[in-house]
C-alpha cells in the first residue's frame, strides 16, 4: 500500500518511486545568469528498474559486463570536454545571457490540473494513481516519479543513446533495426551496458556518459508538475523495464527557489550558492531524493569571466574559454553518493595561497594519538559498496595523511584565511587520518561562503563551506569547526544514514569526532590538558542540551523519530522525512548533542583505544554505504560482546538515548562531574568575583546625586574600576569565557558599569564568533547601550540574515538602516 501523503502535515515527501527506477548516473549542464538569478539548462539522468522490479522474475534481463580488447584511456581532462553535435538538444535555450524566466514574462504551460506538455501533448498526467501495478504489470502507463520543486520544468525527453558514435560496443549485436520497439530495447540495453561497467573502467564509463549525454532526442515525453515531485511517462509503456533509461530534462531554477541561494558576498560581489536546506537539491535540478538513490554524476556549468565554480567533484577543474566572457568549468564523481550531497557554489572567489615555501607546513607529518594506533591496512575481502574506484583499497591512499586541498575567498578575507586557514587545514586533515585512517576523498576546497550563510559550516563531497565567522579570535573556534567538518567526510558523506530521520549518525559523529580531532590537531597540547578541554566543552554542551529539551516539543527530542519503522519505504521506494518541514526542528541541535554524548558514553564505557580500534573497523567495512542505528550499534557489540553483560545492549540503548526524548538517564549521571572539573572551577571562581564587582558597583550607584555622585563616578572609573580589571584578569579559554558569559547571563542585572569592565577585561569585541555571540544577549539582556554597535556588527558579519530580528535592539529607527 503506498503512503497516502498529507500535505498539512511537517513531514517533507520524498516522492521519487526508486523501487521501479533508480538513478544511477546524471550529467548536469548548466548556464548560471546573475542578471535574472537563474540557472537554466538540462539534466541527463540514466536509469536501471530499481529492487521491486527485479524481484518479478526473468522480465528484467541481466547481461554480463562488455570487455573490449583494445586499450582505453583518456586524460581525465579530456572526458568533459566532447564537441556539442547537437546544439538544438534543449530548444529552451536562447543564448548564455539570454533566459526566458517563469513568471517573468513567460506564460506558464500548465492547466489547472498542474499538467504540461511537450509542444501540443497538453493532456498531461492528472494522477499518480495511474501507476503501473508492478505485480500485475498493470493496465495504465507507467509513471517516473522524480523529486522536484520550485523549477520549471520546460521539456523532457528519451536521449537516442544508440546514435552515439562507437556505442556499438555495449550492445550484444551492431546491427540497429528500425522497429521502435527494438530499437527501444536496444537503447534501454546499451545504458544497462553501460551503468554496471566494473570500476577499473571508469575512464571509459565517463567518456560514453558524456557522448551519450549529447545525443540528439528520440522522442518527447509527457509530464507533469506537482508540489513536490514531476511525473514522466510514455505512451503506451507499462512496466519500468520497458521505460526509457536515458531522459534529457530541460529546465530552469526560479530566483526564490529554496535549494540556491543568491546574495553577494563580503566584497559586493554577486555570488550564488546551495546551502543544504531540508530540500536538499530538488530546487536545483530534477533528482531522486531518497539516500537509496546512490549515483555518480559530471557537470558542466559556464558563468561569465571573472566567475569562479567550485563543486562537488573528484577533479580540480580549469575553465575552458567558449567565446568571449563566457568561460565552462566541469567537474565530476566517481564514488556513488545521494543526490543530496551534491554542492555548488559561484562566485568572484579567489585562491589563497601561500606567499612563500618557507612558511609551508609539512604535511606528511604523521599526528600521534594517545590510543592505539591506525590501522592502514587495506580492507579484507574488498568493499561492500557499490562498483566504483576506491581509495580504501589503494596503497597509496591508506598512507596520505594530508589530501590535496585548496581555500577560496572573497578578496577582502585573503590575508585573514591565510593567516588562520592555510595553517590549519593540513593539521586537522592529518589529525583526522590519523583517527579513521584513509581520507575517503582524493581533494577539498574550502571556500568562506557569504555572510547569510546560516551556520558554521557544510561538508559536501571534496568540498566544505565554512563561516566568516570563524576568522576571528584565534585558531580555536576556526579549528574545532574545520574538524567537524572534515568528520562529516567519514560519517555523513563515506557512510550515509539509509532514513534521514536518523541524521545523529551523521551530526553526532562529527560532533564526537571534532574534540578528537582539535586534540590531536594540537600537537603540543599535553594528553591531561586535552581531556580537561573535552570535559568543559561537555559541560557547554550538556547546557546546551538541557536548555534545548526545556524549550522544545518532546517529539523533536527523539532521535529515532520513526522508531521501528525507521528505513521502511512505501512499495514504490517514496517515503517521508518525519519533521522535516518544522520549523522550529531547523534551530534545534538535539541530534549534535544527544548523538555526541551517547558515542562519548560508549567511548568510556569500553575504553578509548578499543572503542577507536572498533571505528576504523567499522569505517574500513561500511565506506561508501548507507546505514541505521542497529548496523552501528549491533557491531559494536559483537566486536565487544563481553560488554553485554553489563547491560550495553542494542534495546538500551533505543531506550536510553535514540527512542526517547528528554536527558538519557546515563547522561544524568555523568554530567555531575564535569562541573568539578579545574577548568570549570576557574570560572566559578571568575563568576563569583563579578557578581561582588557588581554588587559594589550598584552600591556606588545608589549615592544621593549631585556633587558627590559626580566625584565618585571619576573615582570609581579611574581608579576602583582599573584595579579591579586588573585584579580579575585571568587568560580565559574561549571556552571559558563562553561559560563565563553565559553564567553571567543568568543574573538577574548587571550594571553598565560592571558590563563595562568586562568588556575591557577580557577584550570580549576581538574574541571568536561563539563568545561574542553570549556578549551580545548580555548587552541586549541589560540594555547596555553603549554595546548596541557590538551587537549590530555582530548581526550583520555573523548572523544569518534571516535571524537578525531574534535580537531586539531599542532604536529610534530600524537598526538595520
Amino acid at each position: 500500500m503506498e503512503t497516502q501523503l498529507d500535505p498539512s502535515k511537517d513531514d517533507l515527501p520524498l516522492m521519487a518511486n526508486t523501487s521501479h527506477m533508480l538513478m544511477k548516473h546524471y550529467v548536469l549542464d548548466l548556464d548560471v545568469d546573475f542578471k535574472s538569478q537563474i540557472i537554466e539548462g538540462s539534466i541527463v539522468l540514466f536509469f536501471e528498474t530499481g529492487s521491486s522490479c527485479r524481484k518479478v522474475g526473468s522480465s528484467v534481463e541481466r547481461a554480463c559486463h562488455p570487455r573490449s580488447d583494445e586499450t582505453f584511456k583518456i586524460q581525465a581532462f579530456e572526458l568533459c570536454h566532447i564537441p556539442v553535435t547537437n546544439a538544438s538538444a534543449c530548444s529552451s535555450k536562447t543564448g548564455y545571457n539570454d533566459f526566458a524566466v517563469c513568471g517573468k514574462g513567460e506564460k506558464d504551460t500548465s492547466d489547472k490540473n498542474g499538467n504540461h506538455s511537450n509542444r501540443a501533448q497538453a493532456s498531461g498526467i492528472s494522477s499518480s494513481k495511474k501507476c503501473c501495478d508492478i505485480e500485475n504489470h498493470g493496465s495504465e502507463d507507467f509513471l517516473l516519479v522524480l523529486d522536484c520543486c520550485d523549477l520549471c520544468v520546460l521539456k523532457v525527453e528519451e536521449v537516442d543513446v544508440a546514435a552515439v558514435p562507437g556505442i556499438e560496443k555495449f550492445t550484444r549485436s551492431a546491427k540497429l533495426t528500425e522497429g521502435s520497439e527494438e530499437l527501444g530495447n536496444l537503447r534501454n540495453q546499451i545504458v544497462h551496458e553501460l551503468v554496471t561497467l566494473p570500476a577499473d573502467r571508469w575512464e571509459e564509463q565517463l567518456y560514453y556518459y558524456t557522448c551519450c549525454s549529447q545525443a540528439p532526442g528520440c522522442g518527447e515525453l509527457l509530464f507533469t508538475t506537482s508540489t513536490w515531485s514531476l511525473e514522466i511517462r510514455k505512451a503506451g509503456i507499462r512496466i519500468p523495464r520497458d521505460f526509457p533509461r536515458a531522459i534529457r530534462i530541460c529546465y530552469k531554477t526560479k530566483p526564490e527557489g529554496r535549494s540556491v541561494t543568491w546574495t553577494t558576498d563580503q566584497s559586493g560581489r554577486p555570488c550564488v550558492y546551495t546551502m543544504g536546506s531540508p530540500l536538499n537539491n530538488r530546487a536545483l535540478f530534477p533528482c531522486q531524493e531518497p539516500p537509496v538513490a546512490m549515483s555518480t554524476w559530471q557537470a558542466t556549468v559556464r558563468a561569465a569571466t571573472g566567475f569562479v565554480v567550485l563543486m562537488s567533484g573528484e577533479n580540480s577543474a580549469e575553465p575552458i574559454q567558449l567565446q568571449e566572457g563566457i568561460f565552462s568549468w566541469n567537474y565530476y564523481v566517481t564514488m556513488p553518493m545521494p543526490a543530496s550531497t551534491f554542492t555548488i557554489a559561484v562566485g568572484c572567489w579567489i585562491e589563497v595561497k601561500r606567499e612563500s615555501l618557507a612558511t609551508e607546513v609539512m604535511t606528511n607529518d604523521v599526528i600521534s594519538l594517545p590510543f592505539s594506533k591506525a590501522d592502514f591496512r587495506l580492507v579484507e575481502g574488498g568493499c561492500g559498496h557499490l562498483e566504483s574506484p576506491c581509495r580504501f583499497q589503494n596503497p597509496g591512499a591508506t598512507s596520505q595523511p594530508v589530501i590535496p586541498h585548496r581555500v577560496f575567498a572573497p578578496w577582502c578575507l585573503k590575508d585573514l584565511c591565510a593567516e588562520i586557514l592555510l595553517e590549519l587545514i593540513p593539521q586537522c586533515l592529518s589529525a583526522a587520518h590519523a583517527t579513521l585512517g584513509t581520507h575517503p576523498f582524493s581533494r577539498l576546497d574550502v571556500l568562506i561562503v557569504p555572510s547569510n550563510f546560516s551556520s558554521l559550516g557544510m561538508a559536501s563531497p571534496h568540498i566544505i563551506f565554512l563561516s566568516q565567522s570563524v576568522l576571528p579570535g584565534g585558531s580555536h573556534l576556526c579549528g574545532t569547526r574545520l574538524c567537524h567538518e572534515i568528520a562529516h567526510a567519514w560519517f555523513g558523506l563515506a557512510i550515509g544514514a539509509r532514513d534521514w530521520t536518523e541524521e545523529w549518525i551523521s551530526e553526532g559523529f562529527a560532533t564526537h569526532l571534532e574534540d578528537v580531532f582539535w586534540a590531536a590537531a594540537q600537537q603540543q597540547l599535553p594528553c591531561h590538558e586535552a581531556r580537561e578541554q573535552q570535559e568543559l566543552k561537555a559541560l557547554l554542551r550538556w547546557r546546551r542540551l538541557r536548555d534545548e529539551v526545556q524549550n522544545s516539543e518532546e517529539e523533536l527530542q527523539v532521535l529515532r523519530p520513526k522508531k521501528e519503522n525507521t528505513g521502511e519505504t512505501s512499495e514504490s521506494g517514496a517515503s517521508i522525512i518525519k519533521h522535516g518541514l518544522k520549523a522550529e526542528k531547523i534551530f534545534m541541535q538535539v541530534h549534535y548533542l544527544k548523538g555526541n554524548f551517547l558515542l562519548r558514553s560508549l567511548a568510556r564505557r569500553i575504553g578509548e583505544a578499543t572503542y577507536f580500534t572498533f571505528l576504523r573497523k567499522f569505517v574500513q567495512k561500511f565506506h561508501g554505504q548507507l546505514i541505521l542505528s542497529q548496523d552501528f550499534l549491533y557491531m559494536l557489540l559483537e566486536d565487544i560482546p563481553e560488554q553485554k553483560g553489563y547491560g550495553l545492549s542494542v534495546e538500551s540503548i533505543f531506550q536510553n538515548w535514540l527512542d526517547t526524548s528528554g536527558i538519557p538517564k546515563p547522561l544524568l549521571e555523568e554530567s555531575r562531574t564535569w562541573k568539578e572539573g579545574r577548568l570549570a572551577q576557574q570560572v566559578t571562581a571568575e563568576v563569583a568575583k563579578w557578581i561582588q564587582v557588581n554588587r559594589r558597583a550598584k552600591k556606588g550607584s545608589k549615592r544621593k546625586r549631585g556633587q558627590d555622585e559626580v566625584a565618585f563616578q571619576k573615582e570609581f572609573q579611574s581608579k576602583i574600576m582599573s584595579r579591579l580589571c586588573t585584579a580579575l584578569h585571568r587568560h580565559l579559554l574561549p571556552d571559558q569565557l563562553v561559560l563565563l558569559l553565559e553564567s553571567l547571563l543568568e543574573e538577574k542585572t548587571l550594571c553598565p558599569r560592571t558590563l563595562q569592565c568586562l568588556e575591557k577585561t577580557y577584550r570580549l569585541q576581538e574574541q571568536d564568533a561563539e563568545v561574542r555571540h553570549r556578549w551580545c544577549e548580555l548587552v541586549v539582556k541589560h540594555k547596555y547601550a553603549a554595546g548596541y554597535s557590538a551587537v549590530e556588527k555582530f548581526l550583520w558579519e555573523d548572523q544569518e540574515r534571516s535571524q537578525r530580528n531574534s535580537f531586539n535592539i531599542p532604536t529610534t529607527k530600524p537598526w538595520w538602516y
